[in-house]
C-alpha cells in the first residue's frame, strides 16, 4: 500500500519521515537505482514541487534513508543488548535482532548495496560507514566481555570477529534478496549463528 501524505497538519520533520518510509517501500520491490523523485512522488500521491520542498536532491532522500535506518537498527541492536545475560547469549540476541531489521525492511539492505557500488563518496555512503563504526563499538565490548568472562576464546581478534559477525548476516541478507524472500534468513539465521557461536566459542 503507497505512504500516504494527506494530512495538513504533520510537521516538516514528520513529512520528512514519511518521505523516507516510502523510499525504503519502494526499495523493497524494486532496483533503488530506479527510483526517481517522480516515482517518489507518485507513492505519496504528491507532485514533485511537494517532494522538493522536503528534499532538494534525490541524494539528500538517499541519506535520510541511510540516518534512519541506523537510528533504528541501532536501536534494535541496543535493546537487544542486556548485560545480565551471558555475552554469548547478548551476540545472539544482536544477531537476530539485526536478522529480522533486514527481514522487516529489505528496502533497506537493497540501497544499502546500490550505494557501496557508487565509486564516490557520496552522504549516504558516509552515514552507512558511521553506521558501522558504532556497530562495531558495541560488538567488541561484547567480544571482549566475552572473553573476560571465560566464554570466547581468548586469542579472539575483535576486529575480525565484528568483520565475520557482520559479514555472515550480510551474507543471508543477499541470499534471500537473490531468493526473493526476505523471510528466508530469518529461518536460515538459527544455523548460521550457531556455526559463527562454535567458531568464536572457547572449547569446553
Amino acid at each position: 500500500m503507497a505512504t500516504k501524505f494527506r494530512p495538513k497538519n504533520l510537521k516538516s520533520e514528520e513529512r520528512r519521515a514519511i518521505i523516507v518510509e516510502a523510499v525504503v517501500e519502494l526499495a523493497a520491490v524494486g532496483n533503488p537505482n530506479d527510483i526517481t523523485t517522480a516515482a517518489i512522488a507518485r507513492q505519496m500521491e504528491l507532485t514533485q514541487g511537494a517532494l522538493f520542498r522536503h528534499f532538494s536532491t534525490k541524494d539528500q532522500i538517499l541519506e535520510a534513508v541511510m540516518a534512519w535506518a541506523m537510528d533504528r537498527l541501532l536501536e534494535r541492536v541496543d535493546n537487544a543488548i542486556d548485560d545480565a545475560q551471558p555475552p554469548l547469549r547478548v551476540l545472539e540476541r544482536v544477531f537476530f535482532a539485526h536478522v529480522d531489521f533486514m527481514s522487516d525492511h529489505p528496502g533497506v539492505p537493497r540501497i544499502l548495496f546500490g550505494e557501496m557500488q557508487r565509486p564516490e563518496t557520496t552522504p549516504s555512503r558516509q552515514v552507512a560507514q558511521i553506521l558501522l563504526e558504532r556497530y562495531g563499538d558495541r560488538l567488541r565490548r561484547l567480544f571482549q566481555l566475552g572473553i573476560d568472562r571465560g566464554e570466547l576464546q581468548p586469542e579472539l581478534n575483535l576486529d575480525s570477529a565484528v568483520i565475520l559477525f557482520i559479514g555472515t548476516i550480510q551474507g543471508l541478507v543477499m541470499q534471500s534478496l537473490l531468493a526473493g524472500d526476505p523471510t528466508r534468513m530469518q529461518a536460515e539465521a538459527p544455523g548460521v549463528f550457531a556455526i559463527y557461536r562454535r567458531g568464536i566459542g572457547r572449547a569446553p
